[in-house]
């Protein structure tokens, strides 16, 4: 990464609150396609309308399954011909334009496909900088049903390594890092990308309402000490395919787990906006007061417990990738079984 002692000026980062229609109801490539542009192109439209307000962004982020939507049934060979796109791609391409226009940092999210890994597609997120390029892509670990680089984890990080699995970039607006929707809730992903340097975590999210994702939000960002920017749908979620669970609550929570900026409402806007002052969260995380919690933190303690454990098997898909999701249920009953032996989980006196 790299460094500067020069001071970072407090800039403003803006979460698009768009919506999204979904390419999964599409009955072709071709039209899955006409799906996924006209979604980009109203991410340009909001995006561009931010940049020309009376507070333009420095930085953007765009809500998780933005320009797709998720894959419902499909399987994964229908859904890597149907709507899937490389990184960079068809779909950035214009985000790109655009970034280099208005000389921004655009983040987001899409179903990836890749030459590399066939017959595999991630969820993926990545950062645009100023002069249009693509300089961060993450591929999210913790899915629900699709296809992880936990499947083949071996390969995976002899491919990548540790930097390239946990992306952080180094820019003039801080340290930045991307994760996408429900990993806000699984602690160690944000912890990770602390522990790589991010200062701020950027978080495209496609999230019904839930008490314990937005007491997520809060806790990764206080107990990091990094900005959190999450940016939710507007209008119904994703995986809402009658359109009744709303999305909104767009939020921008700082180093402090204090919320600066926030939305409840489902509307689409861009007034989720707030001043980052990464100057300030360095002087923060510098101090040697009870404030500062990476100070206290005992991580050698832990480190038997996580080294020792295994849950979900961890290269479950290497041989052969998943081509259906429905497989995901031989692992997650043998990851019961593990909980089972280990005494983490207790069988139900009733089922």
């Amino acid at each position: 990464m790299m460094s500067s002692t020069q001071p970072i000026a407090p800039w403003r980062a803006t979460c698009i609150q768009m919506p999204s229609q979904l390419a999964a109801r599409a009955d072709s490539p071709t039209a899955a396609r006409s799906i996924i542009d006209a979604n980009v192109q109203r991410a340009v439209k909001l995006v561009t309308e931010a940049c020309e307000s009376q507070h333009p962004p420095r930085l953007v982020v765009l809500p998780e399954f933005a320009f797709q939507g998720p894959p419902h049934r499909a399987t994964v060979q229908e859904w890597i011909e149907k709507a899937c796109d490389s990184i960079p791609g068809r779909a950035t391409a214009p985000l790109q334009r655009l970034a280099e226009r208005y000389r921004i940092y655009i983040a987001g999210n899409l179903f990836e496909r890749d030459v590399r890994w066939p017959g595999r597609f991630f969820n993926s997120c990545f950062l645009i900088d100023p002069r249009g390029e693509v300089i961060l892509r993450y591929r999210r670990i913790n899915t629900a049903l699709w296809p992880s680089p936990h499947d083949f984890m071996d390969d995976y990080f002899a491919e990548y390594g540790v930097e390239g699995t946990f992306p952080v970039v180094d820019t003039e607006l801080g340290r930045l890092a991307v994760i996408a929707c429900g990993e806000i809730a699984v602690p160690e992903v944000s912890r990770a990308f602390m522990l790589r340097g991010a200062e701020v975590l950027l978080h495209p999210t496609n999230d019904e309402m839930s008490a314990g994702q937005e007491a997520a939000k809060t806790a990764r960002a206080a107990e990091n000490m990094m900005y959190v920017i999450s940016a939710n749908v507007a209008g119904p979620i994703g995986f809402s395919w009658d359109g009744k669970v709303p999305g909104g609550r767009s939020r921008i929570v700082d180093f402090r787990g204090e919320t600066v900026a926030y939305r409840q409402d489902a509307d689409e806007t861009f007034t989720v906006s707030s001043l980052i002052d990464v100057e300030a969260q360095r002087r923060a995380r510098n101090d040697l007061g009870l404030g500062n919690a990476l100070l206290r933190a005992r991580w050698e303690m832990y480190r038997p417990l996580l080294r020792d454990v295994t849950c979900y098997p961890p290269n479950a898909f290497a041989a052969q990738p998943m081509t259906n999701s429905a497989q995901t249920q031989e692992t997650s009953a043998a990851a019961l079984q593990t909980l089972l032996t280990t005494g983490v989980v207790r069988r139900p006196a009733t089922p």
